[in-house]
This record gives C-alpha cells, sequence and structure tokens, in this order.
C-alpha cells in the first residue's frame, strides 16, 4: 500500500502554487513513497544505549566575536537602489 497517495502530491503542489500533470503525481508519489520506506529502515536500528546528538561532529561556536562598527549612511545605501521613496528603497508590492 502507497503511503503517498497522487491526491496527497497534487495537494501539496496546489499548496505550493505548482502544477503537476498526471503522470507527474504518479512519480512524485513513487518517489517520496521511496524516500519515506528508506527513512522507515531506520526504525530497524538499534539504538539503546546511543545518547542522543545534535550533530554527528563535535563542533564548537565558530562564529566571531560580536564588534560594534561605523555603518552606512542612508544617502550611501540608497544611493544604487533602482528605485527609492521616503528614504527606504522602494519594491513593488506583493500582496493582493
Amino acid at each position: 500500500m502507497a503511503r503517498i497517495t497522487q491526491e496527497q502530491v497534487k495537494h501539496v503542489a496546489h499548496l505550493a502554487r505548482l502544477s503537476v500533470s498526471e503522470e507527474e503525481a504518479e512519480k512524485l508519489a513513487e518517489e517520496l513513497d521511496g524516500i519515506i520506506g528508506f527513512a522507515e529502515k531506520l526504525n530497524e536500528l538499534d539504538t539503546e544505549g546511543v545518547e542522543p546528538t545534535t550533530h554527528v561532529l563535535d563542533i564548537h561556536n565558530v562564529l566571531r566575536e560580536d564588534v560594534q562598527r561605523p555603518s552606512l549612511k542612508q544617502e550611501e545605501a540608497l544611493k544604487n537602489a533602482p528605485d527609492q521613496e521616503d528614504g527606504q528603497v522602494k519594491v513593488p508590492s506583493v500582496l493582493e
């Protein structure tokens, strides 16, 4: 039995505003089902006594110290903006 149906694929595609054909939905459903099957194999592993980790490698904080520096003047920051208004970069509206 398939864990992912074509209807589920089409629903997610619709939410993502993607257009998928019947053939693409069928192929994606098979591929996603395979991925889930592969991930389910991890449930077969004996993890008794294995401490959970957040990362496989021992990583230390590699961020630099936060140092206060002078920033750009507003005019300098906006000089290459294609369009500006009231001291801000003007962009096309993305809301309906």
